[in-house]
């Protein structure tokens, strides 16, 4: 009778039990650009973050909309969480009050992260490269950098190419001669401006425009473009599918993505949560082994195993190849550039 009654009073304090997680339970909104990334913070973050805290995160997809954060924020209305955005994006987004500042203590300490990935309203998640790629069972001889993407004698076809001025400038700069060290110097100036605008008139005829990640990989597949621009884990995710897709890591740029939470979410303490789950040095380690994107905590590098490491932007031979995009740069002059590049690309 002692035990049997033992065993109910357990199985009363497990049903009790199980009732208060499900009522202190809750869901957080958890906002990324999808594909092989989303694949890869899936893994990661969000199933592990679940399973940890018994919370439940809804997924959500978007194209960097950052006109629907500001419409949710404005109207009080806040139903996204957590989101990533781009360095431009973060920025701005911290000047408009979109975005809550944020309290470091709630997310770890701030010599674990990589300086870059320390901001006043954004935690910088993962380290990526715009590269140049190219399919190798398509092409004899391989590319070297920007200098061949513009050459369409030796590597005849289309191009394909993001359609917005950031990285496009950049990149015709580097294939006219432009050190990348000093590409944000000459962009800085009219006559640099111009000389991109120019360099880009000679491949004008021979570019595919391009706006979701996904398409570069496609196009080179497919044999629609002989060369393209691309985001380096979209090539990697690619390649991990049997796809004979190599990247480029000369006059890559390389930038990161952020973590921030819109301001006004009913949820900040669980956004501060899922932001502090995503940026321990466990998960990022496996995130980065899902996809070739390079942690932003320190401590995450040393539990890669060496060839992992080396196929990473942040890898110090493919960052020294590159430049780090220039975030203040496109702050000040972004709007003024696009409208110029969307007036030239619609000629």
């Amino acid at each position: 009778m002692a035990i049997a009654s033992s065993l109910r009073n357990l199985g009363m304090l497990s049903a009790a039990a199980l009732l208060a997680l499900g009522a202190s339970a809750k869901d957080v909104t958890v906002v990324n650009f999808g594909g092989a990334n989303g694949n890869a913070q899936k893994v990661a973050y969000v199933q592990t973050f679940e399973k940890a805290t018994g919370n439940r995160v809804i997924g959500v997809e978007y194209n960097g909309e950052q006109a629907k954060v500001k419409a949710m924020v404005e109207a009080g209305r806040v139903t996204w969480d957590v989101v990533e955005v781009e360095t431009g994006d973060l920025t701005r987004g911290c000047d408009e009050g979109l975005y809550e500042k944020l309290d470091w203590s709630k997310i770890g300490p701030k010599s674990d992260f990589i300086p870059e990935a320390v901001t006043e309203c954004g935690v910088g998640t993962f380290v990526w490269s715009t590269v140049l790629a190219y399919d190798s069972s398509k092409l004899k001889t391989a590319p070297t950098g920007w200098a061949d993407f513009w050459d369409v004698k030796k590597f005849p076809g289309k191009r394909g190419m993001r359609k917005q001025a950031l990285y496009n400038l950049e990149f015709a700069l580097m294939a006219d001669g432009v050190a990348p060290k000093d590409v944000y110097k000459v962009l800085a100036t009219k006559a640099g401006v111009d000389r991109a605008f120019k360099k880009l008139d000679e491949i004008k005829p021979y570019i595919q425009w391009w706006e979701a990640g996904a398409q570069p990989p496609q196009f080179l597949v497919a044999g629609d473009v002989v060369i393209s621009t691309a985001f380096n884990g979209r090539i990697d995710a690619a390649q991990r599918e049997g796809k004979a897709l190599n990247v480029v890591w000369n006059g890559g740029i390389y930038d990161l993505d952020y973590w921030v939470i819109p301001k006004g979410t009913p949820n900040k303490d669980l956004a501060y949560q899922f932001i502090q789950h995503a940026s321990t040095a466990d998960n990022q380690a496996v995130y980065a082994k899902n996809i070739a994107y390079g942690p932003v905590n320190v401590n995450a590098l040393k539990k890669l195993d060496a060839k992992t490491a080396a196929g990473l932007p942040s890898a110090p031979a493919n960052a020294a190849a590159g430049v780090l995009m220039g975030g203040e740069f496109w702050t000040d002059h972004g709007e003024e550039l696009q409208q110029r590049f969307t007036a030239w690309a619609a000629k």
